[in-house]
């Protein structure tokens, strides 16, 4: 893990992107499509500290986006050349656009200078999707990943990002996966070989003290 001082010094305000991963009430609210996965978010503090983190940014000038899994009624563009993608078709809760399962969920509070990317395909909340034009357009250099799931979405999220040129930065305690013990798996043989991995309270903390000045 990097000094706090190496963290401080990344994490500049006006090159830092906050992006929350399919923190929408169909994925971890009460009434979520996939139960499981919404109680260890909701159970585990992950989301609690997701929150911690949007608020966090707010206060410090850093931009927020939040990218959202969604689908028409009619299904038109969506994908199925995946066994997810199929099994996702047939659950209960469906994440319909202009639903209450899209909206992000609480308590992470949404502001007005924030951005929300919806995205009808795929499994990537970056690739073929505006936020990498934001992101660059934002002048981000420094992405901070969090959500859900480990499984499947943040890796493909720091890939992407990766792959794009960004650094990223991935707070281990604000993502979570199923099962539990999967998330601290993938991200100390996988995330950590390409991310820079830290904590909720050490990214707040480069938040909210004053940057040194030279």
């Amino acid at each position: 893990m990097p000094s706090y001082e190496e963290l401080r010094e990344l994490l500049d305000p006006a090159t830092t992107v906050l992006l929350t991963v399919e923190c929408q009430n169909g994925v971890v609210g009460p009434e979520s499509a996939l139960p499981e996965l919404a109680e260890e978010a909701r159970a585990s503090g992950v989301l609690a500290r997701i929150a911690q983190l949007v608020t966090g940014a707010h206060e410090s000038g850093v931009q927020v986006v939040h990218a959202i899994a969604e689908r028409r009624p009619d299904g038109r563009g969506a994908s199925h050349n995946a066994r997810l993608f199929r099994a996702a078709e047939r659950l209960p809760v469906q994440q319909l656009s202009g639903t209450t399962a899209v909206r992000v969920a609480a308590p992470i509070e949404v502001a007005d200078e924030d951005l929300v990317v919806r995205r009808l395909h795929g499994l990537s909340p970056i690739a073929g999707t505006d936020v990498d034009p934001l992101l660059r357009n934002l002048g981000c250099r420094a992405l901070i990943v969090t959500g859900v799931s480990a499984n499947v979405a943040i890796p493909n999220a720091v890939f992407d990002a990766v792959n794009r040129g960004y650094t990223t930065v991935v707070p281990r305690d604000a993502i979570a996966g199923v099962p539990s013990d999967y998330t601290p798996a993938m991200v100390r043989s996988t995330l950590a070989l390409v991310a820079t991995i830290t904590t909720t309270d050490e990214v707040l903390a480069c938040f909210k003290r004053p940057r040194r000045i030279t």
